[in-house]
C-alpha cells in the first residue's frame, strides 16, 4: 500500500473488537540479528464483537515461522498474509489457543520502534503502533491482557534482562553462557504497554514503601560507567510516588518499578508498565553535564512516566481518538508536582510561553486539530501539543469551573469506576457531571473544536454611580475542516485593581462565580460590578484560566498599574509582556514609532522592579525575558518577514539591555551563589536571573557582554552557566566566539548529550553564515543521523532559527526537505517531526511562502514516502 493510499480511521468508525486476548505468552530469545519470538495467546470471541468474524491480527514487516492453533499447525488455506497483518479466516466459535513464532532482526530496526537493538542495549518501542513489528497481535489499546514474559540471551551479551510487572525466576541455562528471566505482569493491559530491556547496564537501586504498606524496589539502569548520574532520576521518582499518594491518594501496585535510559529513543520516555524507557537525556544529570533545566525536565518527565501508571495504565484509552485523556491529564499531573516542587507562578509562566509558542502556532496552522482528533490516516503524528498542553489547559479548566472539591471528588470517582478499563472522554467527563452536579455538555467542545478562541474585553467606569460595566466577546477562527466555530466555555479568573490593590468583586451577574471566576459560554457577556471605590484596571484570566488569546482596550500605563500592584503574578508578567508584544507586532510589521518609547517605558518599570528587596529571582527572570521573535510572527499572523521581526526583537532588548546594564551588572555580582552546585529551586533559580542578565548585557553593550561573558565560563563550575555563557557570545560575533565555541566542544568532546546543546547553539545563531556551519557541523564526530537526539540537536535547532530557516533564499527550507526525505528511509518518526516546523509557512511574506510551499511540494512528491511523513506534507499543503 502507498502511503497516499492509506485508509483515514474516524472515530464514528470505531466497534470493539471481535477477539479478546486474555493472557499473552511471550517466549523471546534475544539474538542481535535472529532473535526469535514466539507467542502464545490465549483467545475467546469478544461478546459485543460481531460473532463469526474472523481473526484479523496486526503485522508490520513480519514473516511468521510457525503457526499453531490449539497446538495444531495451521494449514495455509487457512490464512492469509498481507504487508498489514495476518487473517485467520474461520477461527473457531469459542475459546482457543493461537502461537505464533517469528524471527526479527533487532539490529536493523532503525525505525526504533518494536524491538530493536542501539549500542548494544535490546529494547522496545512500542506506543502507538510498534508491538505489531514483534509479533501478530489485536494491536490496539482496547484489548488488554495479562502478560507473560521469558527472555533469554547470552550473559555477556546481556546480563540485565527486564520486561514488565514483577520477577517471578530467573536462572543461568546449562553450560552457563546464557540465562533466562520470567516476568508476570498481573495488571491487564495493552500491546503498546509492553516492554523489554536487555544488555550490560549499571543501576541505582533504593526501596520505597508505600502509603498503604507494600516495600517496592525501585531502580534506574543506566550505561556502564553512568551509574552516579542518575541520582537525581531515583530522588525524582521517589519524590512524585509520595506526591502522588498525597494529592491523588494513589498507591503504586507492583513489587518493582524500573527506569531504563537509552541513548537511541524516538520519545522522550515512555511509561511501560513498571518499566518505563527514557531517552538518556531525561535521566542522567550531574553538574557539569546536565543544566538546570535538564534537571527540572528530569525531575517532571519521571513524574509524567510514573503518574501514568495510573492515568494511562491502569486506565487505559479506548482507542487513538481518547489520547489526551491519558496524555493532556497526565501533563496536568505532572505540572501540578512540578508547581508543588518549585515556584508555581514560575511553572505557570513557564508552561504558558510552552503553550503559545508551540500549540498556539499549530492552531493557527494548517496542522491545527481537535483536542480529540475525529480522523488521522497516522497516529504517530498526533501526539503534539494540542494533545498534550492544551490537552492539560482542558483540565485546568475543568478544575476552575467547577472548583476543587468537585474535581478532586470527581478524580476519585473516575479512579474507582474505570480502573481496570480502556475509557473514553465521555466516561471521564461524566465523573465530574456527578461529582459537581454541572451540566458539562457545553464544556465537552474543548474537546471536538480545533482553534485558539480570542476574547476581546473592554470595561467602563461610572465614577457618579460607583460601578464598573465589562464586556466580553468571544470568538474563535476558522481551521481546516472546521470552518465554522460555536461559542465554548471559558472560565476568566478575574480581579479589579485599583491604585492600592485588588478591589471588593461584587455583581448580582449569575455569570460572576465563587473565587472571582467568570464564566463565559457566549458570543459575548456583559456584567457590572458595584460599589467600585475608584477607576480599576482589571486583571483578566488570572493564572491563565484558559487557553486563549485576551484583547483588552488597555494602555501601556495601565498595564504598567498591573505590573506593579496585580496579585497575581502571572498578569504581572503578562503586563509587561503585553506592552512588549505591542510595540513588536508594530514595528515587526515595519512601524518603529514606538519602539524607544517603549524601551524607555519598560527599562523604568524593570528598573523599579528589580530593585525590589523582596525580588523573587525565579520570577525576575521570567520577566526580563521578552517575547520571542516566533510569538511575534505568530501575533502578526500574516505576510510576516522574518528578518524584520528579529530586527525588531533584537533593538528592543538592546536598547533595555544597554539602559539597565550597570544595574544589571551589579545584580549578577549580588546573585552569585559562593556553595556548591544544587539544582534546588532557590539557587536555580538566582542563576536564572543572572543568565538572563548577561544575554541583555551582551545585547546592549557586546563589549561588556563579551567580557562577562568569558569570565563566566572561565570561572564556572556547572553546566548552567556555561551554557549561559556560550549562549551569550553566539549574539556576539567575532573571534571570541569562535575561540568558546571551540574550546566548548573541545571540553565536552566526549559528552554526546552536552554536545546536543552546543550543536543547538550554533543552529540557533540568526547570522547568514549559519546554514554552511550546520552542514559542516554535519560532518562532525558527534553527529548522526542515525540519533534522534543529535538530528533534534542540530537540525531541530536550526528549523527552529526564524530568520535562517527562513531565509528569503529559501536554501534553509529546501535544506530541512532534503533532511525529511533522507530521514525517511530510516526513520519515518524523526522525520515527519521535524517536517512539521514548516507549520507555520502560509503566515510568511509572499516571496518566502512560495518557497516554503515548492519545498513541501519537493516532500510529498518523493517517491515511495513513509505514512508519517506523506501525512504531514499532505495535511500542511492542503
Amino acid at each position: 500500500m502507498r502511503a497516499e493510499d492509506a485508509p483515514l480511521i474516524r472515530l464514528e468508525d470505531y466497534r470493539p473488537s471481535d477477539w479478546l486476548i486474555d493472557t499473552v505468552d511471550l517466549d523471546i530469545v534475544l539474538d542481535p540479528t535472529r532473535t526469535r519470538v514466539r507467542s502464545q495467546l490465549q483467545l475467546r470471541p469478544n461478546p459485543a464483537g460481531h460473532a463469526g468474524a474472523p481473526l484479523v491480527l496486526d503485522g508490520d514487516e513480519l514473516t511468521p515461522d510457525s503457526i499453531l492453533l490449539d497446538d495444531v499447525p495451521l494449514d495455509p488455506s487457512a490464512y492469509s498474509l498481507s504487508a498489514q497483518g495476518l487473517t485467520i479466516h474461520a477461527p473457531p466459535a469459542r475459546a482457543f489457543s493461537l502461537r505464533i513464532e517469528t524471527t526479527l532482526d533487532p539490529g536493523a530496526n532503525t525505525k526504533l520502534m518494536g524491538l530493536y537493538r542501539s549500542s548494544g542495549v535490546y529494547c522496545t518501542q512500542c506506543e502507538a503502533d510498534g508491538f505489531r513489528r514483534i509479533t501478530y497481535f489485536l494491536d490496539r489499546p482496547d484489548v488488554m491482557s495479562v502478560y507473560t514474559v521469558r527472555l533469554e540471551a547470552e550473559k555477556t551479551q546481556a546480563p540485565v534482562l527486564l520486561s514488565n510487572g514483577n520477577l517471578v525466576a530467573a536462572a543461568e541455562l546449562p553450560g552457563g553462557e546464557r540465562h533466562f528471566a520470567v516476568w508476570h505482569d498481573p495488571h491487564p493491559k495493552p500491546a503498546y504497554l509492553f516492554a523489554l530491556v536487555g544488555g550490560k547496564l549499571d543501576h541505582v537501586r533504593q526501596d520505597y514503601m508505600t502509603a498503604d504498606g507494600r516495600k517496592v524496589e525501585l531502580a534506574v539502569y543506566v550505561e556502564p560507567g553512568k551509574a552516579g548520574r542518575a541520582g537525581w532520576a531515583l530522588d525524582s521518582l521517589v519524590r512524585c510516588m509520595r506526591w502522588d499518594e498525597r494529592v491523588f491518594g494513589r498507591n503504586y501496585d507492583l513489587d518493582v518499578f524500573n527506569v531504563v535510559a537509552v541513548s537511541d529513543f524516538n520519545m522522550g520516555a515512555m511509561e511501560n508498565k513498571g518499566l518505563n524507557i527514557f531517552n538518556d537525556k531525561y535521566v542522567l544529570a550531574d553538574p557539569l553535564t546536565a543544566s538546570d533545566g535538564d534537571y527540572a525536565s528530569i525531575e517532571a518527565i519521571i513524574a509524567h512516566e510514573y503518574f501514568h501508571n495510573w492515568t494511562g495504565n491502569r486506565i487505559t484509552c479506548r482507542d487513538w481518538f481518547q489520547l489526551c485523556l491519558k496524555e493532556g491529564l497526565t501533563v496536568f499531573r505532572d505540572q501540578e508536582f512540578s508547581s508543588d516542587e518549585r515556584s508555581r507562578p514560575v511553572k505557570r509562566i513557564a508552561d504558558v510561553r510552552t503553550l503559545r509558542s508551540t500549540q498556539f502556532s499549530e492552531d493557527a496552522g494548517p496542522l491545527a486539530h481537535p483536542v480529540r482528533p475525529r480522523a488521522y490516516k497516522e497516529i504517530n503524528n498526533f501526539y503534539t501539543p494540542t494533545v498534550y498542553e492544551k490537552g492539560a489547559e482542558v483540565i485546568r479548566m475543568l478544575k476552575v469551573l467547577i472548583g476543587e472539591d468537585a474535581f478532586t471528588r470527581g478524580m476519585d470517582l473516575y479512579f474507582e469506576r474505570c480502573d481496570g478499563t480502556a475509557a473514553t472522554i465521555e466516561e471521564f467527563l461524566d465523573c465530574f457531571v456527578e461529582a459537581s452536579g454541572q451540566d458539562l455538555a457545553h464544556f465537552a467542545r474543548w474537546y471536538e473544536q480545533a482553534g485558539t478562541p480570542t476574547v476581546v474585553a473592554s470595561g467602563k467606569y461610572d465614577a457618579q454611580a460607583r460601578s464598573y460595566k465589562l464586556q466580553l466577546a468571544q470568538s474563535t477562527p476558522a481551521t481546516p475542516g472546521q470552518s465554522h466555530k460555536q461559542p465554548v466555555v471559558i472560565p476568566v479568573a478575574l480581579g479589579l485593581v485599583g491604585k492600592g490593590g485588588d478591589l471588593p468583586l461584587t455583581s448580582i451577574s449569575p455569570a460572576l462565580k465563587a473565587g472571582g471566576v467568570v464564566v463565559l459560554d457566549q458570543p459575548s457577556l456583559s456584567l457590572t460590578f458595584t460599589d467600585v471605590p475608584e477607576a480599576p484596571t482589571p486583571s483578566l484570566l488570572r493564572g491563565f484560566s484558559a487557553p486563549v488569546r485576551l484583547e483588552l482596550d488597555l494602555g501601556d500605563s495601565d498595564l504598567l498599574t498591573l505590573f506593579t500592584a496585580d496579585s497575581d503574578s502571572f498578569n504581572r508578567w503578562q503586563a509587561l509582556q503585553t506592552v512588549a508584544m505591542r510595540t513588536l507586532v508594530r514595528a515587526g510589521k515595519g512601524d518603529m514609532s514606538t519602539l524607544d518609547a517603549t524601551a524607555s517605558a519598560l527599562g523604568k518599570a524593570l528598573s523599579g522592579f528589580l530593585a525590589d528587596p523582596a525580588l523573587d529571582p525565579a520570577f525576575a527572570a521570567q520577566v526580563l525575558r521578552l517575547p520571542a521573535p516566533a510569538d511575534i510572527a505568530r501575533e502578526i499572523g500574516i505576510d510576516v518577514d522574518p528578518d524584520v521581526v528579529h530586527g525588531a526583537h533584537r533593538r528592543l532588548s538592546a536598547a533595555i539591555g544597554g539602559a539597565l546594564a550597570g544595574q544589571l551588572a551589579d545584580l549578577r555580582v549580588s546573585l552569585t551563589d559562593r556553595g556548591p552546585y544544587s539544582p534546588a529551586a532557590s539557587p536555580a533559580g538566582r542563576r536564572a536571573l543572572r543568565n538572563e542578565a548577561l544575554g541583555l548585557i551582551a545585547l546592549g553593550e557586546p563589549a561588556s557582554g563579551a567580557r562577562l561573558g568569558l569570565a563566566q565560563f572561565a570561572e564556572a563550575d556547572n553546566l548552567t552557566d556555561r551554557l549561559a555563557a556560550l549562549a551569550a557570545m553566539t549574539l556576539i560575533p567575532g573571534a571570541e566566539r569562535e575561540d568558546l565555541i571551540a574550546r566548548f566542544g573541545e571540553l565536552y568532546a566526549r559528552e554526546p548529550l552536552v554536545l546536543d546543546k552546543w550543536l543547538m547553539a550554533q543552529a540557533l545563531i540568526a547570522e547568514d553564515g549559519t546554514l554552511t556551519r550546520v552542514k559542516g557541523l554535519m560532518n562532525h564526530p558527534a553527529f548522526s543521523l542515525g540519533n534522534p537526539n543529535r538530528v533534534r540537536g542540530l537540525i531541530g535547532g536550526f528549523a527552529a532559527n526564524l530568520t535562517q530557516f527562513n531565509r528569503a533564499d529559501g536554501e534553509g527550507y529546501g535544506f530541512i526537505a532534503d533532511i525529511v526525505i533522507a530521514l525517511d528511509r530510516t526513520n519515518p518518526q524523526v522525520a515527519s517531526r521535524l517536517l512539521g516546523s514548516f507549520k507555520s509557512w502560509r503566515m510568511l511574506e509572499a516571496g518566502r511562502r512560495a518557497k516554503a510551499e515548492a519545498a513541501l511540494r519537493m516532500v510529498q512528491t518523493t517517491p515511495n514516502l513513509s505514512r508519517d511523513v506523506a501525512d504531514i506534507a499532505t495535511r500542511s499543503l492542503a
